[in-house]
C-alpha cells in the first residue's frame, strides 16, 4: 500500500536531478520559453479551476511527480479508501468520509455492509429537526420559539461548523442567531451566550464519546445556564439540548432525549466530519436543501479524484506540488489566501485538516521518516493580508508557496469592489512569479542607494484556484479538494493521515494537573522543576 523506501524510488532520484535544474531556472525564463504555459498548465473539475502554471516546475517535473505518485501507490491507496478497507491501521478503522456525501442509492461497503443507507437515515433525521427549528414548530421548555443555536464542540466538532457557517452566511436564515463554543476558557462560553434569552436558546453538544473534557465542561456550564434562566426545572433540558454523539447512556444521563441524538461512526475522523451530524448547526443555518448541495459539491470532487487521470487530477496536482516544495526545496509552510471575506475561517479549518493529518514522523510500517512531512498551513483573507505578511512572502528569505482562492461573481455586488478584489489575486500571483528587476526599478527613477530595497526577486510559486461563485456546492468541492490533496501526500510519504496520537499526551497530563490545581491541601508534586514551580505559583496567586 505504500513505498517501503520513498527516497530510493526512481522518480524521487530523478526529481532530485530535476530540482537542481529548476533551481537554476526562473519563472520568467519558463514563461518566455513557452508562451502557452498559462493555458496549458491548468485543470478544471467539480466546479473549480486550478492554474498551477506559476510553480517552479517544468513539464518533466510534473511528469516525474505523477510517476512518484504511481510508484508510491497513490492510486491503490485511494481505491482502498473508497472500497472501505481499514487503511487507518493504527486504529484498525476504515476511512469513509466519502460515504457521508455519497448519493442515496450508492453502495459503499464496510465489512460487507452498505453504509450509505445509515448515512441517509441520519441525514433525514437531521433534516426533519432542522425544519422544525427553522419553521418554529420546535419550541423550548417555556413554549417560546428557538431563535439562538449554540454549537458546543472542539476540534473537528467546532472548526468545520464555524467555517461552514461563516462561509455560507449569505445563505443562512437571518432570523436565527448562531454562536460557537469550543475553548475551555470560560470567556468563550460567557461571550457566546451574552445577550441570549435562555428560553429561546438551543445547545448542540457535539462529542462522539460525550466525555471530551472541554466539550463536556462547556456542556455542563450550558446546562446550569439554561436551568438558572428557566427556574431550575430539569425537565426543560430535553427541549434546549440535542446531542451529536454515539454514547446514548451518557446523553440520557445529561438529560437529553436520545431521540434527539444524532449519531455518526468511528470511520469518520473529526476533521473529516463537517458533512456528518457534526454539521447539524450548518443544516439548521442554511436548510436541508442547501446542505444537500454542499454534499453534492463534496461528492463531485470525490468522483473527480477517483476517476480523473493523475496528471489532470486537481487534488493530486495540488498534493504533489506540496510534496515538491516540502521535500525538494525544504519549504516549511504554505499560505492559503482566500479573496472572499466569507472564507475568513477557511485557513484555520485547513490547519487541522492538513497538520493533524500529515504532522507525522512515523511511517505506516513503524519506521521513522527520513524526509519532511506536513507543511505548516496559515493565511488570512485578501486584501487584508497584503497589508500584513505579504512583505515576507515577496521579499523575505523563506520560500512560501501560496494558494490564492477567488470567485468570478460577488455575493454582495457593491460598485467596483469585486473587480478591485480579484485584480489583486492576479496581480499578487504575477508579482510573486516575475518580481521586478533592478533595471526596472532604476528605470522608474529610483536612486541607486534605494534600488536594492525595491527589487522583487520573483520566482516565488503560487496556485490560483477560481470558481464561479461561493455557494454550498463550491464550498464542498473546495474542502474535498484539500482533503484529497492531503491524502495524496500521506500516501506518498507512507504515513497514516487518519490518526492523531500527537494530541493525546498533553490531555493526559492535564488530567493529573487539574487535580493538583484544585486540591484543598498542598499536593505532592512530582513533575519537573519548571512544572512544579508553575503549579505552586498559580496556586498561590489565583
Amino acid at each position: 500500500m505504500h513505498a517501503p523506501h520513498l527516497t530510493q524510488l526512481p522518480a524521487w532520484k530523478a526529481l532530485e536531478a530535476n530540482r537542481d535544474q529548476i533551481a537554476r531556472t526562473t519563472l520568467r525564463e519558463l514563461f518566455a520559453a513557452d508562451p502557452t504555459r498559462g493555458e496549458r498548465m491548468a485543470v478544471e473539475g467539480a466546479g473549480l479551476y486550478l492554474d498551477y502554471s506559476k510553480n517552479r516546475a517544468n513539464n518533466e517535473t510534473l511528469s516525474l511527480l505523477v510517476q512518484l505518485a504511481q510508484q508510491s501507490g497513490v492510486e491503490a491507496h485511494r481505491d482502498a479508501m473508497f472500497a472501505g478497507q481499514k487503511i487507518n491501521v493504527t486504529e484498525d478503522r476504515a476511512v469513509l468520509h466519502v460515504a457521508l456525501r455519497a448519493p442515496e442509492g450508492s453502495i459503499i461497503l464496510l465489512d460487507g455492509v452498505d453504509v450509505v443507507p445509515a448515512v441517509h437515515k441520519v441525514l433525514k433525521s437531521m433534516g426533519a429537526f432542522a425544519d422544525g427549528i427553522r419553521s418554529g414548530t420546535w419550541k423550548g421548555g417555556s413554549g417560546k420559539r428557538i431563535r439562538n443555536i449554540v454549537n458546543v464542540g472542539i476540534g473537528g466538532s467546532d472548526l468545520g461548523p464555524v467555517m461552514a457557517y461563516e462561509a455560507l452566511r449569505h445563505y443562512t436564515d437571518s432570523s436565527l442567531t448562531f454562536r460557537f463554543v469550543s475553548n475551555v476558557d470560560g470567556t468563550d462560553f460567557a461571550e457566546a451566550v451574552a445577550g441570549l434569552d435562555p428560553a429561546e436558546t438551543l445547545f448542540i453538544i457535539s462529542s462522539k464519546t460525550f466525555v471530551t473534557l472541554e466539550t463536556m465542561t462547556n456542556a455542563q456550564t450550558a446546562r446550569e445556564w439554561i436551568l438558572a434562566g428557566l427556574g431550575g426545572d430539569t425537565s426543560v433540558v430535553a427541549r434546549h439540548f440535542v446531542a451529536v454523539s454515539t454514547n446514548a447512556a451518557k446523553v440520557a444521563e445529561f438529560g437529553i432525549d436520545t431521540t434527539n441524538m444524532f449519531g455518526f461512526w468511528d470511520w469518520v475522523g473529526g476533521r473529516y466530519s463537517m458533512e456528518s451530524a457534526i454539521g447539524l448547526s450548518t443544516m439548521i443555518a442554511i436548510g436541508p436543501r442547501h446542505f444537500a448541495d454542499l454534499l453534492g459539491g463534496f461528492h463531485a470532487m470525490d468522483e473527480h479524484f477517483r476517476s480523473a487521470p493523475l496528471e489532470r487530477n486537481l487534488p493530486v496536482i495540488l498534493g504533489l506540488l506540496g510534496v515538491w516544495y516540502s521535500n525538494f526545496f525544504k519549504s516549511q509552510s504554505i499560505a492559503v489566501l482566500p479573496y472572499e471575506q466569507y472564507l475568513k475561517r477557511f485557513p484555520a479549518y485547513l490547519q487541522q485538516l492538513t497538520m493533524e493529518s500529515n504532522g507525522k514522523s512515523t511511517r505506516l510500517d513503524g519506521t521513522h521518516v527520513t524526509y519532511n512531512t506536513g507543511s505548516i498551513y496559515w493565511g488570512e483573507p485578501g486584501t487584508n493580508g497584503q497589508h500584513s505578511f505579504y512583505q515576507l512572502i515577496h521579499q523575505g528569505t523563506h520560500l512560501i508557496p501560496c494558494d490564492f482562492i477567488g470567485f468570478n461573481k460577488a455575493l454582495n455586488q457593491l460598485g467596483h469592489h469585486h473587480d478591485y478584489l480579484i485584480s489583486n489575486i492576479f496581480a499578487q500571483a504575477e508579482a510573486l512569479a516575475f518580481g521586478k528587476t533592478a533595471s526596472q526599478v532604476k528605470a522608474e527613477g529610483t536612486p541607486d542607494w534605494l534600488t536594492p530595497h525595491r527589487v522583487f526577486e520573483g520566482n516565488r510559486p503560487s496556485n490560483v484556484i477560481m470558481a464561479d461563485v461561493l455557494n454550498p456546492a463550491t464550498l464542498g468541492s473546495l474542502v474535498a479538494l484539500y482533503e484529497h490533496a492531503v491524502f495524496t501526500q500521506g500516501a506518498i510519504w507512507g504515513i497514516n493521515c487518519f490518526d492523531q496520537w500527537g494530541v493525546e499526551l498533553g490531555k493526559q497530563l492535564a488530567q493529573n494537573i487539574i487535580s493538583e490545581l484544585e486540591s484543598v491541601t498542598q499536593p505532592t508534586l512530582a513533575h519537573d522543576s519548571s512544572t512544579n514551580t508553575l503549579i505552586q505559583r498559580y496556586r498561590s496567586r489565583r
